[in-house]
């Protein structure tokens, strides 16, 4: 049976439950708390964008750390995160022509809304993984490599994608397929996962794995935007490290390399953060700055009639 992980109540009724898996690690490695399978295959979506940056980092790509974090990042399409990302192809020699994600409008409704009113359109350079494949582009360039066919699998870029996250999680790929803004998709494990994310945070200073962790605490800003809760809980929380992805996947880290990782199994993102705050407090992080993260009010009529609680099976993390 798949675990409770999250209950939605709306004034004491259960309106609705999210199953899923979710493996908690103390700083040594060891399994402090695991509810389901955390060895059972995942797609980890763009939870993965740390190792990819990595890997970028790996064959040469050397980028600010804002230029890091975005290319970690999946971010809300801000002016800023499009001043970023073509700074990044320029530096290459090269123009968001080559993006190879497809054209998005910003997630950040403010931005989205002047880019509407000023007669913009949807452009590759506001979507979310934009930083991302600049970076991939960059890398590519640098080495000389066939910029066009960058988001192949068998690109050499995709391979050391590939041969990252396979050493980070301690683990082989368990499935190839395509992410949503056309890159490669390599599978993993909720324990690969977590696994990989504690060797981020603890690898040696000036390595490319804690470069990247580095970079994203240093500007968590570039990891999402404005009110994006990855970027709220690096804030609010010193030292963690946070990213999620699609379909309810999410890894948080500590600096001492406590780590978290989940898959809700529906592929609603709404209790990730509150379960990622519950599993860290579990660990004896401290994340009492983390605040209304750790609260997700059910509202009705524009005020609070309920909460989003753990679920049966995460009774220990209470």
């Amino acid at each position: 049976m798949i675990p409770e992980l999250a209950v939605v109540e709306r004034d004491g009724f259960a309106e609705s439950r999210h199953f899923g898996t979710l493996v908690a690690l103390a700083a040594d490695g060891s399994v402090a708390f695991a509810a389901g399978d955390p060895s059972a295959p995942i797609l980890p979506r763009s939870s993965v964008k740390p190792w990819q940056a990595v890997a970028c980092r790996s064959v040469g790509l050397s980028l600010d750390d804002a230029g890091t974090a975005i290319s970690a990042g999946s971010h809300t399409g801000e002016d800023a995160h499009a001043v970023l990302t073509r700074s990044i192809l320029l530096g290459a020699g090269l123009s968001e022509d080559a993006l190879g994600c497809p054209p998005d409008w910003p997630e950040d409704v403010a931005t989205r809304n002047a880019l509407i009113a000023g007669g913009g359109a949807a452009s590759p350079v506001r979507m979310n993984c934009s930083g991302k494949h600049a970076a991939m582009l960059a890398a590519c360039a640098g080495q000389g490599w066939d910029v066009a066919g960058y988001l192949n699998p068998d690109h050499p870029l995709q391979q050391r994608v590939r041969t990252v996250l396979e050493d980070a999680t301690g683990g082989p790929v368990t499935h190839v397929t395509t992410d949503g803004c056309g890159a490669p998709l390599f599978g993993t494990t909720t324990l690969g996962l977590a696994r990989a994310a504690a060797r981020l945070v603890t690898a040696p200073a000036g390595s490319p794995e804690r470069t990247v962790a580095d970079a994203m605490r240093a500007e968590p800003f570039f990891v999402g935007g404005t009110g994006h809760v990855n970027t709220l809980l690096m804030e609010r929380v010193p030292g963690v490290l946070a990213k999620g992805g699609a379909e309810g996947v999410l890894v948080a880290a500590a600096d001492d390399g406590r780590a978290v990782a989940m898959k809700v199994i529906d592929g609603s993102p709404r209790a990730t953060t509150l379960l990622a705050v519950a599993a860290l407090r579990f660990l004896g992080v401290d994340v009492s700055g983390a605040g209304d993260l750790a609260e997700v009010p059910v509202l009705g009529g524009g005020r609070p009639v309920g909460r989003i609680r753990l679920g049966a099976d995460l009774s220990a993390l209470r």
